[in-house]
């Protein structure tokens, strides 16, 4: 609250667009989930829903010193990535996520990598 001597806080003026990506951020907002579920698929069987992680954003850059609100940026985005699937088979759901492939590849080469290095490295300590 201000006093009655101090003047009001100065608000920037809106622009149209900027009033329009407001109101479209708002109602996708609300309207977003951050899990999504694809459409099923039933072969042999054995029926499979896909599951996504989606995220939707939106910014917006101005000068401050700026007089008018055209003066600023602004921009949106949509990111979209698998997490695995339900699979409904005889009767019974299960969740399978999907793993990372590098995982496939490091793990192992970081075992071997400890396997040679750790025997080298004791070997060294043990002559000094």
């Amino acid at each position: 609250m201000t006093a009655p001597d101090e003047p009001a806080p100065r608000t920037a003026p809106t622009h149209p667009a900027t009033d329009l990506l407001e109101q479209l951020a708002t109602e996708l907002g609300s309207r977003a989930s951050t899990v999504v579920y694809g459409e099923p698929v039933t072969t042999g069987g054995v029926t499979v829903i896909p599951i996504a992680d989606v995220g939707i954003g939106f910014g917006r850059t101005s000068d401050p010193a700026a007089a008018t609100a055209e003066e600023g940026a602004a921009c949106g985005g949509v990111r979209a990535r698998p997490r695995g699937f339900i699979e409904i088979k005889n009767g019974t759901a299960s969740y399978k996520p999907l793993r990372k492939p590098w995982l496939d590849i490091a793990v192992p080469v970081t075992a071997v990598l400890a396997a040679v290095a750790i025997p080298l490295l004791a070997r060294r300590r043990a002559l000094r």
